[in-house]
């Protein structure tokens, strides 16, 4: 078993106590008695042309083990605040990543920009955990999802006034995002069957995602060559995460990838 099929088979785990159904209807009228989220994939699309980055809250993950195991999700959120970034990524997985539900709530309180819940979906209740917390978008791995559970949670996220972010690894997972309406699509360049990255994954997909798609470049993305390599292949957005909870000026490094 690869990496990812053995978090998806964990996570699914995970959240079989707690199921129950949650229907398109409840989560419409969550949405309409809240306030809407900050856009996620409009915060994308920079008014100035420049590359937008998207900062990410993450303590370990599977590939660098321990990064920040201790950092506080509020702390790290200002941090990113008020080191400019245009969005935040908050890792909810706690067995794998070390996060939780109530960093996403917390980042997205104390950072005031729209907030994507990271995690491994796989049913509408993550949906409405993610509007209760806080975001204003979640992430959908393509390639650990049936097109019948990608339909469920797409649906979900737009009934919740949330954007998805959909996750592709190579041409298959990129048809796949298309025939399922897909406006925004992260390029992951790190192989989550192996965790080795490579940015000339983004170099070859970017390039033939549908026209008027949102792109993103995610993983292995650690200063401003790196950036503009992917801005070059025609990425709207990073997403970074290790580079910027190492770094003891994040918003020297933005700045740098924004340059891109």
């Amino acid at each position: 078993m690869d990496k990812l099929a053995e978090i998806m088979a964990w996570k699914r785990r995970e959240i079989a106590p707690r199921l129950r159904a949650v229907t398109e209807a409840e989560l419409a009228r969550l949405n309409s008695a809240r306030p809407p989220p900050p856009a996620f994939a409009a915060a994308l699309r920079r008014p100035d042309g420049r590359l937008a980055v998207i900062a990410e809250i993450k303590r370990r993950s599977p590939s660098a083990g321990d990064i920040r195991p201790n950092a506080s999700a509020a702390e790290q959120a200002r941090r990113y605040r008020d080191a400019g970034a245009d969005a935040l990524s908050v890792l909810t997985d706690d067995k794998y990543f070390g996060g939780a539900l109530d960093d996403l709530r917390m980042a997205s309180a104390e950072a005031g920009v729209p907030c994507l819940r990271k995690d491994f979906m796989v049913h509408p209740l993550q949906v409405l955990e993610a509007r209760e917390n806080g975001a204003s978008a979640i992430l959908l791995i393509v390639r650990a999802l049936t097109d019948g559970e990608l339909q469920t949670l797409h649906g979900a996220a737009r009934a919740a006034g949330l954007d998805a972010l959909f996750e592709i690894h190579d041409e298959a997972d990129l048809e796949r995002a298309a025939r399922q309406g897909a406006r925004l699509i992260g390029v992951n360049n790190r192989d989550l069957a192996v965790f080795k990255t490579n940015l000339g994954l983004s170099e070859r997909l970017i390039p033939r995602l549908p026209p008027g798609t949102t792109a993103v470049g995610e993983s292995g993305i650690f200063n401003g060559a790196d950036a503009a390599r992917l801005r070059v292949a025609g990425a709207h957005a990073v997403l970074v995460g290790e580079a910027l909870m190492k770094s003891a000026d994040p918003a020297a490094l933005i700045r740098e990838m924004r340059a891109a």
